[in-house]
This record gives structure tokens, sequence and C-alpha cells, in this order.
């Protein structure tokens, strides 16, 4: 039992008891037993029905939930708080649902036969689309498809004997589609098919800042990729003592991404113009050195700390730098060591983890330099892949593009009548968001979104649906599966939110032992207590008035 301490509380059982004992005592001392022990038994059965006296508690029982139809039952959703545990059966919910449950203890055992994708919903025209599909446990002889919405087949991984395929594509035009994906055991069965929405959207136009003081192939090279990729140029080759090559910038460099440098160009600078494009670089824009033409090391190790050594001869093919299958480039002929010292460091390696890119913080920003040349070599063989290695190497030096707002869509797949979310960065809290279709909703500050504004979404029916608030430069797209979508990746994501619950609630236990130890439990009743307190004292009246009629008549 549990008494309370609490002293306006304990104090009229305690005067109860105090007199039935005193009451006790005096009937005692006169040797008249039974009056003494009906006095007694009186106050105890007062002092307890008057007392705020709690019976133990007691823990729930574990609670039964079954999922296998993909969600929880309403009956269950209102039991799970006030169970001490759950035995869940199926796959488990998705995240939307479990994050609207108090944590409880968790047994469970995960299903098999799992299949999760992982791709792009969103991206810039020009860059690589790639699919990778990764099933559970490792299949033997299977083969991944990406299928355009006519059904051809874009891109096909062949087959293969692993638990995770990918495959890759180039989209040529900036729309929005839904692709499709497809896999096919070694007989060429279909395993699984379904939608792949994909939305590619024109590339935000780099800004770069280009001084030459060599004319070189790469150089033409490298003008002609940004060129092609929209990039905005302001861009001057010296061709002799008095002859210079410039393009105009298109439009005003009012953010630049990049300034691209040979390394002829900062060794012919007198030593405070140098000092000037290190100040340049450590206000924020990276200053990237084209290295192919360097020829004075004692400079580089001077004003930049970087030491070069030159190519060893009879190293030279040991040394060329591979990327993929395709691409085989020279080192420059002066380059940093594998370790070029403390303010250096290794900014990217090649396809034999052969260091080719290196960079240097200064200030805000910082300093690269590209240790590879004859890229030219490849803008007629290989112009595809040429043009995609830029890419990623100008993801790695240049600054990304200025995008003031952003819209942000994390739930990996939709699907009608479940909770979803939209987020936005870089419109304030209670803007408002609408979609076709929908009743207004207000995007609302979230602690887990310390940078964006979120609202809840539930999807209606399948396809696309279109947001928009205002501040939001576009507006945003996000694809709702239907139902029958991707069963095997559904279970798969509710497989994997159910373990994020079950680790969320991996410490309840204890915690709920020790509320369940704290916590009172029902009220011991009064009634019973009451009813012998009565019996008690017309037994006592009774004897009373018997013992002065005794007394009487002797």
């Amino acid at each position: 039992m549990i008494l309370s301490t609490d002293l306006m509380t304990i104090a009229p059982p305690l005067a109860a008891l105090a007199i039935g004992l005193v009451s006790a005592a005096l009937y005692a001392g006169k040797r008249r037993w039974i009056n003494a022990v009906l006095a007694g038994v009186a106050g105890a059965a007062l002092a307890v029905s008057i007392a705020d006296v709690h019976l133990p508690a007691e823990a729930a029982a574990p609670l039964a939930v079954g999922t296998e139809a993909g969600s929880i039952g309403a009956a269950d959703m209102a039991a799970i708080p006030i169970a001490s545990g759950i035995v869940l059966s199926g796959d488990g919910v998705r995240e939307a649902e479990w994050r609207d449950l108090p944590a409880r203890p968790l047994q469970w055992k995960p299903a098999a036969d799992l299949l999760w994708l992982d791709f792009p919903r969103s991206m810039s025209l020009g860059r690589i689309f790639t699919l990778t599909a990764r099933r559970s446990p490792a299949q033997a002889g299977w083969r991944l498809q990406l299928l355009a919405e006519n059904r051809q087949v874009l891109a096909d991984s062949g087959i293969a004997s692993a638990s995770q395929l990918s495959v890759q594509w180039l989209p040529p035009v900036a729309e929005t589609m839904v692709l499709q994906a497809r896999m096919l055991d070694a007989s060429g069965k279909t395993i699984a098919q379904g939608p792949i929405p994909l939305q590619i959207k024109d590339a935000v136009p780099l800004q770069i800042q280009g001084r030459f003081d060599a004319p070189s192939f790469d150089a033409r090279t490298l003008n002609q990729l940004l060129s092609d990729g929209s990039a905005i140029l302001d861009w001057d080759v010296t061709l002799g003592k008095a002859i210079k090559r410039s393009e105009t910038a298109r439009a005003p460099l009012t953010a630049p991404n990049a300034v691209l440098v040979d390394a002829a160009y900062v060794e012919h600078l007198s030593p405070s113009a140098r000092a000037a494009l290190l100040a340049q670089a450590g206000k924020g824009v990276p200053l990237v050195i084209l290295g192919g033409n360097a020829a004075d090391a004692a400079m580089w190790q001077r004003d930049f700390g970087l030491p070069l050594r030159p190519q060893s001869p009879t190293t030279e093919k040991e040394d060329v730098r591979q990327f993929g299958a395709t691409l085989f480039m020279p080192p420059a002929n002066l380059n940093p060591a594998a370790t070029a010292g403390e303010s250096w460091s290794v900014l990217a390696r090649d396809g034999k983890k052969q260091p080719w890119l290196w960079q240097r913080s200064v200030g805000q920003g910082r300093v690269v330099w590209v240790g590879v040349s004859d890229w030219h070599k490849y803008a007629i063989s290989a112009p595809q892949a040429l043009a995609l290695w830029w890419q990623s190497a100008m993801d790695l030096m240049a600054l990304d593009g200025v995008q003031k707002t952003v819209w942000q869509m994390s739930d990996p797949m939709p699907v009608p009548g479940l909770r979803s979310e939209v987020c936005a960065q870089g419109v304030k809290a209670g803007t408002a968001l609408a979609a076709a279709g929908y009743a207004a909703m207000t995007l609302q500050t979230r602690t887990d979104k310390a940078e964006g504004v979120c609202a809840a979404f539930w999807p209606q029916k399948a396809g696309w649906v279109t947001f928009s608030a205002d501040g939001m430069v576009e507006p945003g797209m996000e694809y709702v599966y239907a139902a029958g979508d991707w069963p095997s990746w559904q279970k798969a994501l509710r497989r994997d939110a159910t373990a994020q619950y079950a680790a969320r609630a991996a410490g309840a236990a204890a915690q709920q032992a020790g509320a369940v130890a704290e916590a009172p439990g029902p009220r011991l009743p009064a009634a019973p207590f009451a009813v012998l307190f009565a019996l008690s004292m017309l037994a006592l009246w009774w004897r009373e008035q018997s013992e002065r009629k005794d007394a009487t008549a002797g």
C-alpha cells in the first residue's frame, strides 16, 4: 500500500487511530478486553476509511498489434499509450504514424525479401540520373532496367548476382516525367515494376571568371565545355606580348562561383598582384589553378606554401591518372606530393587512388590546384565523359549556385491517405501554402528543421501535386504514388520506420518501470472499513449498555 505523506492529509486518520488506541488502552486497564479490541478496531477502521491509501500500481499488459494491412487500427492507436509494450506482427507502419505514438518496448520480427530504391526526385539538366535498387537478401541472377514513359529501355544493368544494382541515364531536356523501373530475374520474368518520378530543371548558370597567360588546347576546351553548360564567362587569354583575346560576360557576374587561372598567369603577376589574388580568394570565391604549365616551384612555395616537385620520368606511365574506363590524363609537370603539407590537403583522387586535386583554405575561401592536363584530347573521342568529369570537378571546386528559396520534399514515397509533409527554405513561418484541390495550409517552424518551415499534407490521389507559396521563386512539385505501387518498397519503408521506432523505444522499458513504481495505483476502497467502524461502534455501544444494566441489576 502507498500512503500519502502530506501532513494535512494524514492528520485526521492519525487522530482517529490515536483516539482508538487510547480508548483501547483505557478499556484494557479495566480488564474489559473485548471492549478494548472493539475500540482499537473501530479506531483503525475509521483511520483507514478516511486516509488517502492507494494500492500498488500494476503494469499494463503488452498489446498485440497487427499491421498486415499496412496501418494500425484506431482501437490499437488508443490502447498503445496505456500499454506496457507492443507485440507487433506484420511489416510495421510508416514514420508518420509512429511519430504520433509514445515510445513503448517493441517485440517484432522484421520481414525479409524487401526492396529499397534510391534516386533523386529533382535534378538540373546536364546531370547524370542514377537509380539504385537494393534487395534483401541478396538475389542470384537479376537485372535492373530504366524505362521511358513509352516503355523504351533507357538503361540496363545487365544480369548480376548482387544485393544492389544501379543504372545511369543522361536526361536530354528539362521536363517533368514519370519513368518506369523494372526488375527481371535471369529468365526475363518481371519481379517488380513501378513508377520513377523525375523533374529535370534548367541548371542555374555558373558565373566564372577566367584568366590565362598562355593559350592552350586545355583552356580552350574548358571554355567550350563551360559555354555549352550555359555558364556566364568573363574570359581573358593572353596570346602574345601585346595580343589578348577577351570574352565579355553576357550578364554581370553578381556572385562568381570560381576564378579559373592557369599557373603561368599567377607566375607572371607581380608580388602585390598575387597578394591581391589571394585576398580575393579569402573573401569566399574559390581560386582554381590549372597547374599544367607551372614552372616556378620556388614562387609557389614562397607565396602559396605549396611544395611542388617535378614529374619523375621513370614512373610517367604509372602516374597517369585514370577516371573511369575512358579518361586517362597525365599529371602536371609540377605537382604537390601526396601529402603536400599542413596547409594543403588532397581534395580528390582518381580511380587508382592517386591524388589529382589539392586545396588550401584561405580566409573564407580556398585555393585549388588541378594537377592533370591534356583533357582536350577527349573533346572529340569522348565528349560526354569529359563533360561529366569536368562537371563533377566543378562540383568539388566551385561554389554552389545561389538559390534564395528551395522546396524540400523529404518523404521518399507519399501515398494517398498517409500524412506527408512539404517544407520550404527562404520564407517565413506563417506563410500560406496552396495546392490545387486541397484546403489551404500554413508553413510552420519545426524543431528538427532549423532552416525551413513545413506543413502537414494528406495526399488524396496518385499523381503530381503542385505547391505554391508567397516568396517562393518557383512552384514545388511532389509525386504521389498509388497505394499499389512498389509493394516491396513500401514494406521496406515501413520496416525502416519501425526499426527507428524500436530504437527510440529501447529505453522506454526502464523509464516506464520507474514511472509505474512511482505512480499511485487505485485507491483503497473506504466503504468496507466504514462499515467495520460502524459495526464495531454498535457492538461497543451494545456492550456498554449491557454492562450498565448488569451493574444496576446487581
